[in-house]
């Protein structure tokens, strides 16, 4: 195994560098629906589901806010709200391709809306940034969705102020840091990840950040060559 499971909370602290590491690739979502079985995800389940359709109960929410938005474009908190029902909402049905574990460009387009209407939330300076709606937002912009690692990582930094200090946020932080080309924050945010982990773990853990480093830098290369073909067609 790549890490000593034994001793007195290192087992805790591993998981949760792995859930890290698994949301930050895009296969770690099925609290949103994404490669899980139940509709809509943790939203539905929630909900007790009822039979009621995920994508139609997702609609009925964004009208109801985006009528809020409309009639109060300064309402904060309709803002976040529509922000975070848009990112569920790509996640579900049609929008999430269950089977290649991809968003399809119609989620894509959902977790566009879903940024604009965080960028609103944002421009009306809240006095608290909500850590559980940026959370979602830092899988909207990250690897797995539109891939925009700066906003991403602004995303996580809102989360990480607003919760105790962890490994796994830092190993995020480290990566998209690198994603998004800012190096020194990346280096930095790596050895805080380094001094929060256990000192048996250190260099497991660089070598799991670097190996995520590259995956997403090659992810990078493939999207760009995609890019230049579709281009040069």
């Amino acid at each position: 195994m790549l890490f000593d499971l034994r001793g007195r909370g290192r087992r805790r602290t591993v998981q949760a560098i792995y859930l890290a590491l698994a949301i930050l690739m895009g296969g770690g979502l099925v609290l949103f629906g994404i490669g899980g079985n139940t509709s809509g995800g943790l939203f539905d389940a929630l909900g007790g589901g009822g039979g009621t359709n995920a994508g139609d109960v997702f609609q009925k929410r964004v009208d109801a806010l985006e009528k809020r938005t409309a009639n109060n474009p300064r309402n904060v908190n309709a803002w976040r709200d529509l922000a975070s029902v848009r990112f569920q909402s790509a996640t579900t049905g049609a929008n999430y391709d269950q089977t290649t574990g991809q968003f399809t460009d119609q989620g894509r387009q959902e977790l566009q809306r879903a940024a604009s209407a965080w960028q609103r939330y944002l421009a009306l300076n809240p006095a608290k940034v909500d850590p559980n709606v940026a959370n979602q937002m830092v899988q909207a912009y990250g690897v797995g969705g539109l891939q925009q690692y700066d906003k991403a990582v602004a995303a996580l930094e809102s989360v990480i102020a607003a919760r105790p200090p962890t490994a796994a946020l830092y190993v995020q932080l480290a990566v998209l840091a690198h994603g998004a080309g800012q190096t020194r924050k990346s280096d930095l945010a790596e050895q805080k990840a380094l001094q929060l982990a256990p000192k048996s773990q250190r260099k497991q853990l660089r070598q799991a950040i670097e190996t995520n480093e590259a995956q997403l830098d090659q992810q990078k290369s493939a999207a760009g060559q995609t890019q230049g073909n579709s281009a040069a067609g």
